[in-house]
């Protein structure tokens, strides 16, 4: 337990550190998201939910994912408190214009300013997103902890060059907010890279779309395994919606503080598998990525 306040990495090797946009940031920006704006926002990720048209069906001779069925897994509403009440918020930006959210998640790093979220919640279908902020601990339109805009948004460099959905990454690194900087606010959870696999696991997120609302933090858990038909991401039993994509996954999670180690985040499900969600494996060029963003 040790590890969960501290950075868990080892040495990226030779990835690229991935693709960066850079944003105002200003006051007017936090503004723009009024509580009625924030409650008016599209969840982004519906399309993703059948991973944009071209994963629906599974491949002549693909395997199934195993266990193929299972129990029911719809999530439920977080009310154990603790830290991830704090770092875990959702993302509101313009997607071509219209008012579209995520989820994300604020994490240990030097310049204390991290958020880790999805690459298509700061870039989609060639665009990046304009007038992001990131609201810890949202509640039903309120921002307790304060609305935080990115100066900056950063993906891999494959989800820029091609949307590769095995690299489905983002970050964010936020401005100051009244003189204080994000985690010294809400606190941080660890981040890990090139982790083992099938380790026991929380998923948080906001989802937005039907039979949820977006109004308060959501979570699974289980056992995450390992796609077998194409992405090779993690795979969790989840029914979370539209709206959740950005959230964390933590392993080495405490219910009782709230703590834990992010090493993944909510990314899309199949629409042939309904019922489980996915989110990519943080090799070295997540890795790469986060030390981008840690370091500016």
């Amino acid at each position: 337990m040790a590890a969960l306040g501290m950075t868990v990495a080892m040495p990226a090797q030779a990835a690229q550190r991935g693709a960066v946009h850079e944003l105002s940031g200003t006051v007017a920006d936090a503004d723009f998201w009024t509580p009625e704006n924030m409650r008016a926002a599209t969840p982004l990720d519906g399309p993703l939910q059948t991973a944009g048209g071209a994963l629906d069906q599974p491949t002549a001779g693909s395997p199934s994912l195993v266990p193929p069925v299972g129990p029911s897994n719809p999530g439920s509403s977080w009310t154990g408190g603790g830290k991830v009440s704090r770092t875990s918020g959702r993302v509101f930006f313009l997607f071509h214009g219209a008012r579209a959210s995520c989820s994300a998640n604020a994490v240990t790093s030097d310049n204390r300013s991290v958020v880790m979220t999805a690459g298509h919640c700061v870039k989609y279908q060639g665009s990046w997103h304009t007038d992001w902020v990131f609201v810890p601990g949202y509640r039903n339109g309120n921002a307790p902890y304060g609305k935080w805009t990115a100066k900056e948004t950063l993906t891999t460099p494959q989800w820029e060059a091609s949307e590769d959905l095995t690299y489905d990454v983002g970050a964010a690194v936020v401005n100051p907010l009244g003189g204080r900087r994000l985690t010294d606010v809400v606190g941080a959870q660890g981040i890990a890279f090139n982790q083992a696999r099938l380790q026991r696991t929380y998923s948080f997120g906001y989802p937005a779309e039907s039979p949820f609302d977006g109004t308060k933090l959501i979570y699974c858990s289980g056992t995450a395994l390992v796609d077998p038909v194409i992405s090779k991401d993690n795979v969790l039993r989840c029914d979370m919606t539209g709206g959740s994509s950005g959230g964390p996954w933590l392993v080495n999670f405490d219910p009782e503080s709230g703590t834990g180690v992010q090493n993944s985040v909510n990314s899309f499900g199949y629409g042939f598998l309904p019922g489980y969600l996915l989110g990519p494996y943080f090799g070295s060029d997540a890795q790469a990525l986060y030390q981008r963003a840690a370091a500016s």
